[in-house]
């Protein structure tokens, strides 16, 4: 019976159920082509993670869901909280990132380790945002210039995968390939700007930056300003320190901006990266500033004194680059299983996967 739905031809859109946790919104997700497209999305992004990745020298890791070392601690430009739950009368969080279990893994697994694992955080979902989304994320030797070489050829690595494996679907259930033809085919780096000048490029635009006491960042219509003035997939780098969290290492000697590089594209930010700390001196100063406390991450202090290293991560939201394949506006449609308006406490009934 499935197979019918592959079969026919036009535009697909997303099932026009609204209410996810109806017990109509499910029954019509299962005879969605819609839904059918992005599960075979789901295969060949992931089939063309692990051969790309393993191309590079690094190795996928089994990881646990559970953390009592999150990633999203405090920082002046997030507003991103942790899950806790508790497992077996074991208080600890869901995680929010695979960050620190790959840096972790850089050390027993030499030469890169990756992932793609759920992550859990308390933002409230909206267009652009999922408090649960699929992340893959990977941790290379090496510092902020060398994972911009990687991210850069995975994400052309993608894109080609998708056009080989679903292409000529696409251009009929979607009509338009052709932003996946360009970032495939593209010869050379993509732009790359700093911060400053992206602050520059949009200062003109009303709503485009954010700004606190001690720092400021892009808006998602910043974001959007900068794609429309460089490039349609443009490297922003050197934030300001206190508008990303700790784990960045610092660009300058005197800690004000951050080596870290979001890659936009589609709606706006799609790839977080960052070189690390390398040591626990820096880390410790950089954990000062942001007013993190230091006992919570002890170990992930103590492993730069044990095993010093320099490495990169980035993550990228999986959700968020499907948005861009098919060119889509509301992340909210992309997930094959919906945590969308859960109720909070058990139902009467459970009405949906």
């Amino acid at each position: 019976m499935a197979q019918s739905f592959l079969e026919g031809s036009g535009l697909v859109e997303p099932p026009s159920v609204k209410d996810y946790n109806t017990p109509g919104a499910f029954v019509e997700a299962l005879g969605s082509p819609w839904h059918q497209l992005i599960s075979d999305l789901h295969d060949v992004i992931t089939r063309a993670t692990v051969a790309y990745a393993s191309s590079c020298g690094l190795k996928w890791l089994h990881l646990p869901v559970t953390t009592r070392t999150i990633t999203c601690a405090p920082a002046a430009g997030s507003d991103a909280g942790p899950v806790p739950v508790s497992v077996s009368g074991v208080d600890s969080f869901l995680v929010d990132s695979m960050q620190f279990a790959l840096e972790y893994g850089c050390r027993t697994a030499r030469g890169g380790c990756y992932a793609i694992m759920p992550s859990f955080r308390s933002d409230s979902p909206d267009a652009t945002h999922l408090g649960q989304f699929t992340h893959s994320e990977a941790e290379i030797p090496g510092d902020l210039d060398d994972l911009v070489r990687y991210v850069e050829g995975y994400v052309r690595a993608l894109a080609a995968a998708v056009l080989d494996g679903m292409g000529d679907r696409l251009a009929v259930a979607r009509g338009d390939i052709s932003h996946l033809q360009r970032v495939a085919g593209r010869v050379g780096s993509f732009e790359q700007i700093t911060y400053e000048e992206a602050v520059r490029l949009v200062s003109d635009i009303d709503g485009a930056v954010t700004t606190g006491e001690n720092f400021s960042g892009l808006t998602r219509k910043g974001e959007n300003v900068v794609m429309e003035k460089v490039d349609e997939i443009v490297w922003v780098r050197n934030f300001d320190t206190m508008s990303v969290p700790f784990y960045h290492a610092f660009a300058d000697p005197e800690g004000r901006t951050a080596a870290n590089a979001d890659l936009f594209f589609g709606l706006g930010e799609i790839v977080g990266s960052g070189e690390r700390h390398s040591s626990s001196g820096e880390l410790r100063k950089s954990m000062d500033m942001h007013g993190v406390v230091q006992s919570d991450y002890e170990w992930y202090i103590r492993m730069r004194d044990e095993a010093p290293m320099k490495t990169s991560g980035f993550g990228m939201g999986v959700d968020r680059f499907l948005m861009w394949v098919l060119r889509h506006d509301d992340i909210r449609d992309i997930p094959i299983i919906s945590r969308i308006d859960e109720p909070k406490s058990w139902p009467a009934a459970v009405v949906r996967p």
